[in-house]
């Protein structure tokens, strides 16, 4: 299942599971109505599926909350910003933990695999700026983390993991001028391949698009 599927990514990495030979279940905002700021629609349509899903892939995020650009000083802060943030890149995706792992299998192995971001690393933090995003990140980094705990409880098998993709050329990053940037084609792939190689000993932790650990 992959939550954000109309995306630049998301829709990469639907595309790549399906040349495997994968049954694949898209979902989005778009083309569902899936909002994962709007726990009801998360609710209907993950509750309307039936299981089991040996990979549940989210994502969905935003750079811009609220229409406001990333701020690069703590005085450019605003509440209506940062709760937007909030609400897209962690909130969201908890919603979504929260109603697909009753759709994993208990008897095998399987992922829940959610897109972070290099930038919601706080000992990786050595430029400041983005302060909404950044705390975004780092807030669902640690809601990924405990979640994994809490998971390892009834699925020994289960997975779950935050995942930096790189800087990768979508919508997302059309103002990112000048920086080197991977198609998502290529995103897609080095990720599924960093998902491939996980072992229940790596849940709940962070990994960049290589499969290197990325500190907390």
């Amino acid at each position: 299942m992959v939550i954000g599927a109309s995306g630049g990514i998301g829709a990469a990495v639907s595309t790549a599971l399906k040349a495997r030979g994968a049954q694949v279940t898209g979902l989005s905002r778009r083309d569902d109505g899936l909002d994962v700021t709007r726990e009801e629609t998360v609710k209907a349509r993950l509750g309307s599926l039936e299981g089991p899903f040996d990979l549940v892939f989210t994502a969905t995020g935003a750079l811009h909350g609220a229409g406001h650009a990333p701020e690069k000083t703590f005085r450019a802060l605003e509440s209506e910003a940062m709760a937007a943030q909030y609400a897209v890149n962690a909130v969201g995706p908890a919603m979504v933990l929260k109603h697909a792992i009753d759709l994993l299998p208990r008897d095998r192995r399987a992922v829940i695999a959610v897109l972070s971001a290099r930038v919601g690393s706080i000992g990786d933090n050595l430029m400041g700026g983005w302060y909404s995003y950044r705390a975004a990140k780092a807030a669902v980094n640690q809601l990924v983390r405990t979640a994994a705990i809490e998971l390892a409880r009834t699925h020994r098998q289960a997975i779950c993991v935050a995942l930096h993709p790189g800087t990768v050329e979508t919508g997302f990053t059309a103002d990112f001028k000048g920086r080197p940037m991977v198609s998502p084609r290529l995103a897609a792939r080095n990720l599924l391949s960093v998902i491939d190689r996980l072992t229940p000993e790596d849940s709940g932790g962070f990994y960049d698009w290589n499969g290197k650990r990325v500190p907390w």
